[in-house]
């Protein structure tokens, strides 16, 4: 079998760029392993609220068209209107179709043109494209600290993907592992529920849900103040990582979400988790360093955003209170915490995913398991990513970015398509063409 352009992975990156080649009249077939929205659909937790507002979820040549653009929609609406998308647009998808493997060169291809080899589960078919698509996402391999290997075997150890609600972990107090924008807003639905709940915080970074009469998202669409404000390290000495973006949440309307906060609430905030004997977690005494580092951070992220205002003239509400970290809140909680002295039944850990890209030929990746590219062009001839981070930066990890990640691929593709069918003058007008 031949597709111009296959694609594997059929979230919204995928679909989205499967969008943008019909847009342009190119055919394409997207491979799914599981369903189409899988993530959103059976990977996330039943309370969880998209970050971005309605608005941004966008995907090409179909806009957001509901009536509340400013809210913030269940995960679950997300994999509906994906599904709704690939049916109007008539992508072609096979859902339930595993990639065991890409051949890239390849010997002898079947087909004219053909410059990668992918090879499923549950046959000897093999299908031929001139262009591949890798949109695995950033977010595809759960990651936990190998110390959960010397925990006590009694108590339930689940990552963050695989968390639903508390009706679904075992009776006692729960321990959330990670401070990132997973971990806070698991506590605090667990928390909410009447559970008991620990977090062992980790590096993180926030900000407010809305600034000076924006979501905080637009200021950094908008101004030229992301760089390192929406970034981080890709590793953190164990393994390759992503970047993550600022802690928030979008229930309610959207609301802030922070360690003082949490604190309120009456989550017992404890340190990092640094090893593990049977049923004793030993922690750094860090939690009152990790909250001030946060806030500091999230100063600098405002103070960009204010130098942005005043440089440019714009009329925006004065600037609010500056985010106080309550220190009473955040005494050390010591150097142990015993899991079975304080009923602690279960660890949820939110401690991220790291990129898992082992299907594609070892040549186009980095000593790390990564994928070299720039701007999601890999290397190799006809290899894409879409929903990668290009310079460290965690935009293009977000939804809002689906319509400009697959427009940018398809005009890679197309180019490419014209050159070859068409005379050279003929990439003039790729730039040119209309979604």
């Amino acid at each position: 079998m031949f597709v111009e352009t296959l694609i594997i992975g059929g979230g919204q990156q995928g679909c989205g760029v499967a969008g943008s080649l019909a847009l342009l009249g190119y055919d394409s077939l997207v491979l799914e392993q599981g369903e189409i929205g899988q993530a959103w659909a059976h990977g996330r937790w039943d309370s969880l609220y998209v970050n971005t507002p309605n608005r941004l979820v966008d995907f090409p040549g179909r806009p957001y068209d509901g009536d509340d653009p400013e809210g913030f929609m269940p995960a679950r609406e997300v994999a509906e209107r994906l599904k709704r998308y690939v049916s109007e647009m008539s992508l072609r998808v096979r859902e339930k179709t595993r990639v065991k493997s890409v051949e890239a060169p390849i010997d002898n291809p079947a087909y004219d043109g053909a410059r990668f080899r992918v090879h499923v589960d549950g046959g000897d078919e093999a299908i031929e494209s001139r262009n591949l698509v890798a949109a695995l996402g950033g977010y595809s391999s759960p990651r936990i600290p190998d110390l959960s290997a010397r925990i006590d075997p009694s108590i339930t150890q689940i990552h963050s993907s695989q968390y639903r609600n508390p009706q679904s972990l075992p009776d006692g107090a729960v321990l959330v592992v990670g401070a990132g924008s997973s971990g806070q807003q698991v506590a605090e639905d667990l928390r909410e529920s009447g559970r008991d709940v620990y977090l062992a915080v980790g590096r993180h970074k926030t900000a407010p849900r809305f600034y000076r009469g924006l979501c905080v998202l637009d200021w950094l669409r908008f101004m030229s103040v992301q760089g390192d404000f929406e970034s981080a390290a890709v590793g953190r000495g164990l393994s390759p990582s992503i970047p993550g973006a600022s802690v928030l949440s979008g229930r309610d309307g959207g609301r802030d979400l922070n360690l003082s906060i949490l604190a309120r609430q009456g989550v017992r905030l404890v340190g990092s988790v640094r090893n593990a004997k049977e049923d004793v977690l030993l922690l750094d005494e860090n939690v009152r360093q990790i909250a001030e580092a946060a806030a500091s951070a999230e100063q600098e992220l405002l103070k960009a955003i204010d130098a942005a205002i005043a440089e440019r003239g714009l009329e925006a509400p004065p600037r609010t209170p500056a985010t106080v970290v309550d220190t009473d809140l955040l005494s050390s909680y010591g150097p142990e915490l015993n899991l079975l002295d304080n009923d602690i039944s279960t660890i949820v850990w939110a401690t991220g995913f790291v990129p898992d890209y082992r299907l594609l030929p070892a040549a186009v990746l980095d000593e790390e398991g990564a994928p070299v590219h720039t701007r999601g062009v890999g290397a190799l001839p006809g290899l894409y990513y879409a929903g990668l981070p290009e310079g460290r930066v965690v935009r293009s990890l977000l939804i809002g970015s689906t319509r400009t990640n697959g427009e940018f691929v398809a005009r890679q593709i197309q180019l490419d398509n014209m050159l070859r069918h068409e005379s050279p003058q003929a990439a003039a007008r790729v730039w040119s063409a209309r979604y």
